[in-house]
């Protein structure tokens, strides 16, 4: 299905490779990246970012790249991913993002298996890792360093600066040549699956997928013209991917975060931007922040309550009552303007993707002002596929489909999809892409519903579903969920497949342990030991377990001594818990649980 789309009429773009040339002309000055140097914020305009990519695509074909061979990058989020990402795109080569956690193994692996020519790296860290793997990557002829203070660059790797003085030679027939000839049909990213069930599949999207959903959000207005968008996401994953292409295609502009998690929020503050893509962790931590310091509960509750209220009733045009309005006022001086604060000054919109997010946290946010749109999608689909807009949509759901997009539910409540994003197969797996791919129609692995409005409901994931020893259907995520709203809480994982009953692994929040070891007067390194913070974590046990079934409800909890992380092998990129490599990884844990006297 060809999706024609008011947002490609509009620019003239038909391929991704054509779509930063095009804005450059139709830019120019406006400022297309921000980033911070020291303590200044800096920006280019699309003019420069224009013939920064011209450099970068014309040192490739100076290189000998050609037209199809792969690419990767291996890097944080950073402006040279964007200049890099797309010097590819126009030489008409194809991208593979490598995510800058990956271990060198993991690198090779993706390297590798796309048969990359070449390879961008950030740093002198990830050109190490690259060297460690060399002799491992028999397609890999090149390799560019984006920063090389303080790097041996040596003889088997170039800079970003001395790949752009070879470009700077080249010809301007030679660079609109290269990416006027790009097709639709092309293959645009190889985009490599984080592997929470095994090994990465390499899912084959082409530019026509991703200018569909591109056109697709940009005429929903997702993101507008005029937006500054601040951009912490992984650019290696799908979701930042989208926001990038989505960003540059209005000319609006991408403020880039400074490698710091701990500088996010302080951050959002000094860019004041008008859109913020995030994962449901990062909202946890900003609603903990926001809460912690309430010292009547009942109030705060009654707030959001009222918030919600007063903010749906104006979104349906109607009059709210004097008292109602009073009501709303006084909160708006004691809670909503000061969360708001905390995202800036200018904040128009929030989406969270990638894994589920409490409802709570949406209607605190929501009725401070500050609406987060849940959204669905998966790297097969481009990135996206539904989502909610704030003037359309429902707490709990992810949204309608997207234009051009088909939901449609099996009869054992699959989610099917389809549409002119739908990725092409994974590439040298033609096993997986037939098992997902079925008459046009993908497969996701996970489970809904939808309402007699079109709205998407998440239920689960098919391969998540815990079975009970008694043959009980349970899933895990909103369990999970509600043990996360307690403040101290960073992840928790329910397990219970073919046992008698339910138990949850829960590690705590690093940021937050000295608040608790102080209030208490304990050792940080001992608080999750203590019987206060068992006791704490009971309580939330209790309260999650008096909302669910007798068979829902979690009996026993393990508190493990440290949080689970990427470095550790537990979380993805994007922070989805690996639950195969907890359950083997813990295997002891659990076995200690089940076999402690009742």
């Amino acid at each position: 299905m060809e999706l024609k789309t008011a947002a490609a009429q509009a620019t003239g773009s038909k391929t991704i490779a054509d779509m930063l040339p095009l804005a450059v002309e139709r830019f120019g000055d406006q400022p297309a990246q921000r980033f911070k140097l020291g303590e200044d914020w800096n920006e280019i305009p699309y003019s420069e970012l224009g013939a920064i990519v011209r450099e970068i695509a014309l040192g490739l074909v100076d290189l000998g790249l050609k037209a199809g061979d792969k690419v990767s990058i291996l890097a944080h989020t950073r402006p040279e991913w964007t200049q890099a990402s797309f010097g590819v795109f126009t030489a008409g080569c194809t991208l593979v993002t490598i995510y800058q956690t990956n271990s060198p193994e993991e690198c090779q692996y993706v390297a590798g298996h796309s048969e990359s020519r070449a390879v961008f790296v950030e740093d002198a860290e990830q050109l190490e890792k690259i060297r460690a793997v060399r002799d491992e990557l028999p397609h890999l002829d090149f390799v560019i360093v984006m920063d090389p203070d303080g790097v041996d660059v040596g003889d088997d790797a170039i800079t970003l600066e001395q790949l752009r003085a070879r470009g700077r030679a080249g010809s301007e027939d030679e660079y609109e040549t290269r990416y006027s000839s790009v097709s639709p049909d092309d293959y645009c990213l190889y985009i490599y699956t984080s592997g929470t069930t095994g090994p990465p599949k390499g899912c084959l999207l082409t530019h026509a997928n991703y200018r569909a959903i591109t056109d697709a959000v940009v005429n929903q207005g997702v993101i507008q013209p005029g937006d500054s968008t601040y951009l912490f996401l992984p650019l290696a994953h799908a979701f930042a991917i989208l926001i990038q292409l989505a960003t540059l295609d209005l000319g609006a502009t991408i403020a880039y975060w400074c490698k710091d998690p701990q500088q996010i929020i302080p951050e959002l503050t000094q860019v004041n931007p008008t859109y913020f893509p995030s994962v449901p962790r990062m909202f946890e931590k900003i609603y903990t922040l926001a809460t912690s310091a309430a010292d009547d509960p009942e109030k705060l509750r009654k707030g959001v309550e009222l918030g919600v209220k007063v903010r749906q009733m104006r979104e349906r045009g109607e009059a709210v009552p004097a008292e109602l309005q009073e009501a709303f006022d006084q909160a708006e001086e004691s809670l909503y303007k000061n969360v708001r604060a905390l995202f800036g000054t200018n904040m128009r919109e929030c989406v969270t993707g990638a894994a589920p997010i409490a409802g709570e946290i949406l209607e605190f946010f929501y009725a401070c002002g500050v609406p987060v749109m849940e959204g669905y999608g998966m790297t097969e689909t481009a990135t996206a596929a539904t989502g909610n807009r704030p003037e359309d949509f429902r707490f709990g759901s992810v949204g309608k489909p997207f234009e051009g997009v088909e939901v449609r539910i099996a009869d054992d409540a699959e989610v099917l999809l389809k549409g002119p994003n739908i990725f092409k197969g994974y590439y040298k797996n033609e096993e997986a892409t037939n098992e997902a791919l079925e008459d046009g129609w993908l497969h996701t692995g996970d489970l809904g519903r939808l309402d007699e409005d079109g709205f998407l409901y998440i239920t689960g994931r098919k391969k998540d579903i815990i079975i009970t020893a008694g043959g009980k259907n349970i899933t895990p995520a909103n369990l999970e969920n509600g043990l996360k709203q307690n403040r101290w809480v960073s992840q928790a994982v329910v397990v219970g497949d073919q046992r008698p009953y339910l138990v949850a692994l829960i590690t705590l929040d690093p940021e937050e342990l000295p608040t608790f070891a102080e209030q208490h007067g304990l050792e940080a390194d001992k608080v999750h030991e203590s019987e206060e913070m068992t006791a704490e974590i009971q309580r939330t046990v209790d309260e999650l377990n008096s909302h669910v079934g007798p068979v829902e409800q979690v009996k026993r909890f393990e508190i493990l001594p440290n949080d689970l992380s990427q470095e550790t092998g537990e979380l993805t990129p994007t922070l989805k818990v690996k639950r195969n490599v907890v359950h083997e990884k813990f295997a002891g844990v659990i076995e200690s649980i089940y076999e402690r006297p009742r």
